[in-house]
């Protein structure tokens, strides 16, 4: 782990040294910033493989450093809330952060969300996944829909790539959650639902009636495009 860059983003001290000193027992390389301007230029000098961000933070909210992060980046990052509803993590997901962790929580907890959120597979050694609307280069994590390229998250690449990998056949929550956040994954399965909302706007002609990927009640999610 000694090559993957973490940077911890909060404002407080008495956090900021217990994950500093959980993560660098496991071999990670940390790196740590208080404010969200500070965030910002920290991931693009930086370039952290992922950063853990803190909603509350002077000069900028995590939910504004998410979002500008995502305009230029596909960094993992999760995400911190001192609340324990669900408003902030949903709003978190949706704007696109991989997972959420909710304050006071185990530092074994966040280093194992961590460590699950890293070992998504960026890549691997399979030919495109090639359909009528579709094509996806799984090497290459590229999609495109007819001649345009598509612009996802990593979570949404990971989430389209297992769909269509088992085209036809009905993936539930469990199953999405298991092959794209792995099988230790602490958290609500509810993410499934925020993500895969976000990915069909990106994809579907009109996401509230999607075509590419069916909704079947009680049982999960379907990938429908015609394979070539």
């Amino acid at each position: 782990m000694a090559n993957v860059k973490i940077l911890i983003v909060d404002d407080e001290p008495s956090i900021t040294a217990t994950v500093r000193a959980y993560l660098e027992k496991e071999g990670f390389t940390v790196f740590s910033v208080i404010d969200g301007p500070a965030a910002l230029k920290a991931a693009r000098t930086l370039k952290p493989d992922l950063i853990v961000l803190d909603v509350m933070l002077p000069g900028m909210d995590g939910f504004e450093v998410l979002q500008q992060l995502r305009r230029e980046s596909d960094v993992y990052v999760l995400m911190l809330t001192a609340r324990s509803g669900e408003t902030d993590k949903i709003v978190g997901l949706s704007v696109g952060a991989d997972d959420y962790l909710t304050k006071p929580f185990s530092p074994r907890e966040l280093v194992a969300r961590i460590k699950a959120v890293l070992r998504r597979n960026r890549a691997g050694g399979e030919a495109a996944l090639a359909f009528r609307r579709l094509r996806i280069d799984i090497a290459a994590r590229r999609v495109w829909k007819d001649d345009a390229e598509l612009d996802l998250t990593s979570i949404e690449f990971d989430m389209l790539a297992a769909l269509a990998r088992h085209y036809g056949r009905v993936l539930g929550r469990d199953q999405l959650i298991e092959q794209v956040w792995g099988n230790d994954y602490y958290g609500d399965e509810r993410v499934v639902d925020v993500h895969l909302g976000r990915l069909r706007r990106k994809i579907e002609d009109d996401p509230a009636n999607p075509a590419l990927i069916a909704t079947v009640r009680g049982a999960g999610y379907r990938f429908e495009d015609e394979p070539l």
